[in-house]
């Protein structure tokens, strides 16, 4: 197979200790070899044989080259919008309010067992396009709004198609434990236990990556959520957590205990909490889009992150009642703006700490050996990616080695 070659272009490689910020390369070079990367580095280290083997070269005019753009947590595919508890929120309802008035993810759970997988996939493939669009190479979608086998399956199954008809690899999350459907009211524990049956099936026909809950005090508890966590780990599943969001429940220590892949959302969580993550190895997911849409005012502790070397990733929580945003780019602007992260922080969150939060290491950075899932901007410097408000300065997405 022919190499090519990329230059005439600025790295931001995003590989830890580099020495320079971003691991910026000056004047870069990338050969890729298939779907793989299999030199990066200046130009003029270039080794003179690789060049030669070189059949292909792209001149990139001079622009910033970063990894392919991550989206590690998003409920994608739903059905139905809530604009009207957009307008009740406005009107002085709470989140909480509105749940427990069976609104909020109740109401999604009935228009997605309405909808039909068809319905479903068109919807989900035009939000799933403007993420693309803006440089996602990779994202993970969740299930947790059909909350019944057939739905949970049929969500599922969609987000595996649109892994199939867009050029973008979708991750999959098995999210029974969202919340209690209205046929189990009143009786959580047999909800749990029907998503402890679900579980087993869906693993086995192949549509689940990793398996998350929501821990809080309007959705599962701790008990609940384990019980959950200990059948993923006996199907050797990963596991991730909805987490000290509206409360601190312990839930990021009991998700540090089965050494989850990360922990979500956390305005709520202590120094235990942190330290546990560390500990484990968690990411922090920081969801900058549903604290300014539900005009949250407890801020994630983002210095208790960095003190204890949590990693941090961002990402858009994509969905119809807390975040319905599909710009990862926004995300960035308002990691920074909102919860302080600088920009080099923010590219990180969605590059190769997002990586890390599904588990993924052969992402997230610009380095020999990783997959060649990278994107041209029309910037000069990194940080003009977090900068600008509702821009998108993209020019083209090169996945697995492919131009799209």
């Amino acid at each position: 197979m022919s190499l090519e070659l990329w230059t005439h272009c600025r790295a931001a490689t995003m590989v830890p200790g580099a020495g320079q910020a971003y691991g910026l390369l000056e004047d870069a070079a990338l050969v890729v070899d298939g779907e793989t990367l299999t030199w990066v580095g200046p130009r003029a280290d270039l080794p003179a044989d690789l060049l030669a083997r070189c059949t292909v070269q792209h001149d990139a005019g001079g622009v910033l080259i970063t990894p392919g753009m991550i989206d590690c947590h998003t409920h994608l595919v739903y059905g139905g919008d809530r604009a009207h508890e957009f307008e009740l929120r406005l009107n002085g309802a709470s989140y909480e309010d509105i749940a427990r008035a069976g609104g909020g993810i109740a109401s999604t759970v009935k228009a997605t067992r309405a909808a039909s997988a068809a319905e479903l996939q068109a919807s989900s493939s035009r939000r799933l396009q403007q993420l693309v669009g803006e440089g996602v190479t990779t994202i993970e979608i969740k299930s947790g709004y059909g909350l019944a086998l057939e739905h949970e399956r049929k969500c599922l199954q969609v987000a595996r198609a649109l892994g199939q008809s867009l050029a973008v690899d979708v991750r999959t999350t098995f999210l029974g434990a969202h919340a209690v459907p209205a046929e189990f009211a009143g009786r959580m524990d047999d909800y749990v236990d029907a998503v402890l049956q679900m579980l087993p099936v869906l693993h086995a026909e192949g549509l689940v990556d990793a398996v998350d809950g929501f821990c809080e005090r309007i959705a599962f508890s701790p008990v609940q959520i384990e019980r959950v966590f200990a059948a993923a780990k006996g199907l050797g599943l990963p596991v991730k957590l909805h987490a000290e969001q509206l409360s601190d429940s312990g839930g990021a220590q009991l998700a540090a205990r089965f050494e989850a892949l990360s922990c979500d959302h956390l305005e709520w969580l202590s120094a235990e909490g942190a330290q546990a993550m560390a500990a484990a190895g968690s990411v922090a997911v920081l969801l900058p889009g549903a604290f300014y849409f539900l005009r949250e005012t407890k801020l994630p502790p983002i210095a208790l992150l960095r003190a204890h070397g949590v990693p941090m990733a961002i990402s858009t929580d994509s969905n119809p009642g807390s975040s319905p945003c599909t710009s990862l780019l926004l995300m960035l602007n308002m990691a920074c703006t909102l919860f302080r992260l600088t920009p080099e922080e923010a590219l990180a969150g969605v590059t190769r700490h997002a990586a890390s939060a599904l588990g993924l290491r052969d992402r997230g950075v610009l380095a020999a050996g990783k997959r060649a899932d990278f994107v041209l901007w029309n910037v000069h410097h990194p940080a003009e990616l977090a900068y600008a408000l509702g821009g998108n300065p993209r020019l083209k997405t090169i996945f697995k080695g492919q131009v799209l």
